[in-house]
Parts: C-alpha cells; structure tokens; sequence
C-alpha cells in the first residue's frame, strides 16, 4: 500500500506550497481565463436570450408611427425609457383594408411624474382588449381572467406597496399581475386597457401635465401593430401604406431584430478573440514555468525513482500540480463571474442599451462545467509533454545534473 506522505496528491500540494508565490500568479492566470471565458458565455447567452424574448413579445410583423419617433419606440422596447407620440385613429382602420395585412391592433402611450402625484415614473402602455395580439398573449401567462378597467398589469421590475398597488396622478390603482422577464425595456412599463389609459390620461390632463393639451386621447394612438398574411411580401404591404400615408414611419420589425443580432455578432467576435488570446497566454505562461519548475526538480525526481516511483507516477505528480492550480484557480474565476454578473444583471441590462435575459440555472451551471472541462484540460495539455521528458531522464543521470 503506498505510504500517505508520498502520494501523488500530497508531494503535488507540497510543491505548491513551497512556491507561494509563483502559485498565487499562476492561480490569478488561471482565474482570469475562467472569467474571460464563462462571464462572456454567460453575457453573451443573456444578450440572446433577451433577443428570443423580444421577439416573442412583439408579436407583430409592422409598427406604424409617427415619423421621427422609431428611436423613442426603440427606447421603450430596449431601454424602458418613457415615450408618447399620437397620430389619428382613423389610420388604423384604413391600414386594415390594405392587401397582405390580416389584421392589426393600435397602442396609446402615456408617462407618469417623477413626483409627489405618482409611485414611480413609468412608461404606459394601452392595448385595445378587443384587438390586441401582442399584450394579452403574454399576460394570460401570468393572469388568466381579463384585465379589467382601473386595473394595472406591471413589468417585473416595478415593485409594488404593501396593498398591491401604485398611485399616478394622485390616485391609487389596484396590480392585477406582474409579468414574467423579458431582459427588455417592457419590463420597466406598465399596462392596462384603453379604457384605465384614457382615465389616467385626463388625470395626467387635470395634474397639468403640458402634453396633453391639444390631444384628444378618443381619437388618437401611439402606433398600430400589423400581422401580416402568410406569403406576402412585407416591403409591397409598406408601399401601400407611404402611398397612402404622409407623416407616418413603418418600422419593420424583422429588421429591428437583425440589427440587434448583429450587435450581438460583433460582441461574440470580441469574446472569441479574449477568450482565445487569454487561452494561448496561459497555455504559454504554463509550459515555461512548469518547465522551469521540471528543471529545478530532476534532483527530486531522480531520488522519488530510486525510492521506487514508477515514470508514471513523476508524470502525474506534475500534471496533478497543474491540475490542483487549473481546479482552484477555475473555480475562483466561476465565483467571481458569478457574482459580477448575477449581483449586476440590471445595471448590465441598463448598459448595454440591448435585450438582456439571464439563462436558466441549468443553463447557467452547464456553462460553469464545460468553464471548467476547458480549463482543467489546459493542465495536462500545457504540462503533459514535459512531464513525459522528465520521466524519461536516468535517476543517475538526473542525480549528476542536479548537483
């Protein structure tokens, strides 16, 4: 049976110690190729994520605003940042009669204050109940009767009093449901039915709020959702509709999507370039200094082999150190990265001005696993031949050099 003081464990861990120095570097090394790799993984799923979500709860194939505002419907649907623009009403039912449209469903837009009269400055959004295909799907997930009129549906980043409810415009209005994440600006908005919009519309008028004075909330909108029919081609259904129509803007939301894949693109080219570049360095950094340290050490190897160790037993000493350092180190990168990206997941999501969506804890704990196969593995590919070369030297041989 082997004797405990010269396992392959106990004589890797001793030499580490004796180094704590160089052991300490190269366990940073390590940790931050962990980092580099699983913290860009996790950022870079996220960012996708949050791209699936958006394109889930858009739901429509067009939206028709005013010209000039696509920007500030980016800023609701990205970055949560409170909009309003209005058009007639009567555009939506022209639009309705175009060819290729199966059928559509128009939003009203509404902000509240940053101030005594309101909870929390919100971005409102009104859906038609009797239209709608965007909104309601998703809120049936979460509340199965229909929202009805006074009452409010929230994003999962508004929190709400103890009695379940928000004041705007100096009145309180009970929460029917929050809605699941999105890692999208819709998470920072607030829905209700047309009928609960045009109330806090005239409350928003009656707090005196500048905005609303020439607007008649009856016949005005925000912008009108369009479903097309299968087969027809989205450019020909968006001539009609400029044909048509002055002043309006028809953002296909196919190409919204795409752009922000592409943004997407250019950040996992990035993470594939650090990843690869801190890959190499670390894979460098470890075979020199385990080759210095297989040099120093031929005096010990050669007298381990005389004490009866067999060559493998040398070439696992060595990997085994590389291993202990690549299991450590690895798992110190995972925690920081962890901590880093789940304690700031909001702020990130603000930052990035993109769709942001962590994935499942599943998802979350195979990235750390295969994080730590890829690192664990840099141990014996950095280390492995030298630790070859080294059982291969005479004990007698290693003995003379080392004198």
């Amino acid at each position: 049976m082997e004797n405990n003081a010269l396992t392959t464990r106990y004589l890797a861990l001793q030499n580490l110690k004796r180094k704590p120095l160089r052991t300490v570097g190269l366990l940073i090394i390590v940790a931050l190729v962990a980092t580099v790799i699983y913290a860009g993984g996790l950022f870079s799923a996220g960012i996708s994520n949050g791209l699936e979500s958006m394109k889930s709860r858009l739901g429509a194939d067009l939206m028709i605003v005013p010209t000039g505002y696509d920007e500030g419907v980016e800023g609701i649907l990205l970055k949560g940042e409170p909009s309003y623009f209005y058009f007639d009403k009567s555009v939506e039912q022209d639009i309705q009669a175009i060819p290729g449209v199966r059928r559509t469903s128009s939003q009203f837009y509404l902000t509240s204050l940053n101030q005594d009269c309101c909870s929390i400055p919100v971005q409102f959004i009104g859906f038609d109940s009797e239209t709608d295909f965007s909104i309601q799907p998703w809120i049936s997930e979460v509340y199965s009767e229909s929202v009805g009129d006074g009452e409010l549906v929230i994003g999962s980043d508004i929190t709400v009093d103890e009695n379940n409810q928000l004041k705007f415009f100096g009145k309180y209005y009970d929460v029917a449901a929050k809605l699941d994440e999105t890692g999208t600006g819709l998470d920072q908005a607030v829905y209700a039915n047309r009928n609960t919009l045009m109330h806090l519309f005239e409350e928003a008028r009656s707090s005196g709020l500048a905005f609303t004075e020439n607007i008649n909330p009856e016949n005005s909108i925000s912008n009108v959702l369009v479903e097309l029919e299968d087969g027809y081609d989205a450019d020909a259904v968006i001539h009609d509709i400029r044909s048509h129509y002055d002043g309006l803007q028809v953002i296909k939301t196919k190409n919204m999507i795409t752009g922000i894949a592409g943004h997407l693109e250019q950040i996992r080219v990035i993470f594939y370039l650090f990843a690869a570049v801190f890959l190499v360095i670390a894979l460098v950094v470890f075979t020199l200094v385990f080759s210095v340290i297989a040099n120093e050490r031929k005096k010990e190897f050669a007298i381990l082999r005389i004490l009866g160790a067999t060559r493998g037993k040398l070439v696992w000493i060595i990997i085994s150190e590389a291993l202990l350092l690549c299991g450590l180190g690895g798992v110190i990168g995972l925690v920081i990265s962890n901590v880093g990206i789940l304690s700031f997941t909001t702020f990130i999501g603000d930052s990035i001005s993109l769709p942001y969506l962590l994935p499942g804890i599943s998802a979350i704990v195979a990235g750390a696993v295969a994080t730590l196969i890829i690192i664990l593995l840099l141990g014996p590919v950095s280390t492995g031949y030298i630790a070859y070369s080294i059982s291969r030297v005479e004990a007698y041989r290693a003995l003379k050099e080392g004198e």
